[in-house]
């Protein structure tokens, strides 16, 4: 999917009127019978199932907090095909709207910006909820997941349910992830989709529940993995495009550690360093074509990287300094291409400087728990998104390296040490 793009000065673009807040709207009948009814048609052709647990005990008119899996564009077919019997908004981020905002906001959706502070949204869902008398639709990842596993839910969450005080179902989906991964370029495969619908908790049992105890329970929800789900269930892949941009996740050759020559192409994943070649097999395995398979499964090469990472961090090696082309979206009416620039990441955090010296964004380490890192966004690129409640910046790195995977790992990393130091600050005896 595409979007609109504009060509501004940064100057012009900071100048432009930023939109007021909007309440939620309920959406209408029609709306909702037929998103059900399209959603429902396109899933037929994946063979779709869905399995209900426990969902007797909600009532026909009893508005709940619908939580569900980030898995790929998929993920939203499955929600109305499930659910859209019921009225329903849904949390999307702000460039979900761009160039279509009335038609999002008659489908029911809610904007907030991805990875943001929004302290208006939990009320605009409680309006939701209360006054309009309508389930609300979330994905607490906010992200799709890269290697097919759980990615970082939000600490709030907890809180947030408590504070709401509405059952909590939850939607996981097998199948849309091996379909259409995120990295893959939006190519489709020929796989079946299911999901599970569960009720999850009750309000009593929401009442009864500490936050901390409530994030424990979704924890167990979100544990997932794709790869071990295809391969237990035999799942087959035979597109020959399979492992095609599979260096974008998996960027760091664990033979000879280089990390700016791996290549997913066809079948096969290979180092242009020291030329070792791995074939993504049928069934989701990893399988080198000599010598040592290091990792066989997806999910843990993934791991290992994060590991290096890691290391470089606690090391006082990591740094990210690399050139860019800059977007940015300050309303809902398009992207605007504003300039080229360099953005920096550190332990300190993010520092973007650009657009002949108008721009200068520093975002803190310990602004957010991740990144808004994604690949092939609207067709446009990979980027690294970064920002506030008053701009977004949207950073295309121009060199030639799978740098926005590792950018995730980092923040994530540097935002869990930052935290460990806090917590043990805040819990070291008194003097």
């Amino acid at each position: 999917m595409r979007t609109k793009v504009k060509i501004k000065k940064f100057e012009e673009v900071m100048a432009l009127k930023r939109p007021k807040h909007r309440k939620p709207i309920k959406p209408c009948f029609l709306i909702r019978i037929l998103l059900k009814l399209v959603s429902s048609v396109l899933l037929l052709f994946d063979g779709f199932r869905c399995h209900r647990i426990g969902m007797e005990k909600l009532g026909k008119n009893e508005p709940c907090l619908i939580l569900m899996n980030h898995s790929s564009f998929v993920d939203l077919e499955i929600a109305e095909a499930v659910m859209g019997a019921r009225p329903m908004n849904i949390i999307c981020t702000t460039d979900g709207l761009l160039g279509k905002e009335w038609l999002m906001r008659l489908i029911g959706c809610i904007p907030t910006r991805k990875f943001v502070t929004d302290s208006v949204l939990v009320k605009d869902m409680m309006y939701a909820l209360k006054t309009l008398k309508s389930s609300v639709l979330m994905y607490p990842e906010a992200g799709y997941t890269f290697d097919g596993t759980t990615t970082v839910l939000p600490d709030v969450l907890g809180k947030c349910i408590k504070l709401l005080g509405v059952p909590v179902v939850m939607i996981t989906s097998y199948g849309a992830y091996s379909k259409d991964p995120l990295y893959n370029n939006l190519k489709k495969r020929r796989v079946k989709v299911s999901a599970t619908v569960e009720y999850v908790l009750s309000p009593e049992e929401i009442q009864e529940k500490s936050a901390v105890e409530i994030n424990e329970v979704i924890q167990k929800c979100f544990a997932f993995d794709n790869f071990k789900w295809q391969q237990e269930n035999k799942i087959r892949i035979r597109e020959k495009f399979r492992a095609d941009f599979l260096n974008r996740l998996l960027y760091k050759c664990p033979a000879c550690l280089s990390e700016e020559h791996m290549q997913g192409k066809g079948i096969i994943l290979s180092c242009g360093n020291c030329g070792k070649q791995y074939e993504l097999t049928e069934f989701g395995y990893i399988k080198a074509l000599e010598g040592e398979t290091e990792f066989p499964h997806i999910p843990d090469w993934y791991r290992w990287e994060r590991e290096c990472v890691r290391k470089e961090i606690l090391e006082g090696l990591y740094h990210l300094d690399l050139p860019v082309d800059i977007c940015m979206i300050v309303d809902t009416k398009c992207v605007y291409r504003v300039g080229e620039g360099r953005l920096k990441h550190s332990m300190e955090g993010f520092h973007l400087t650009g657009c002949d010296g108008a721009l200068e964004y520093i975002q803190k380490a310990k602004a957010s728990y991740t990144l808004n890192s994604d690949y092939y966004w609207y067709q446009l690129g990979d980027i690294i998104g970064i920002g506030d409640n008053n701009a977004l910046y949207y950073c295309f790195p121009k060199i030639n390296r799978d740098i926005v995977t590792k950018a995730r790992l980092a923040t994530e990393e540097i935002y869990k040490l930052l935290h460990k130091e806090k917590m043990s600050i805040k819990n070291a005896p008194a003097k």
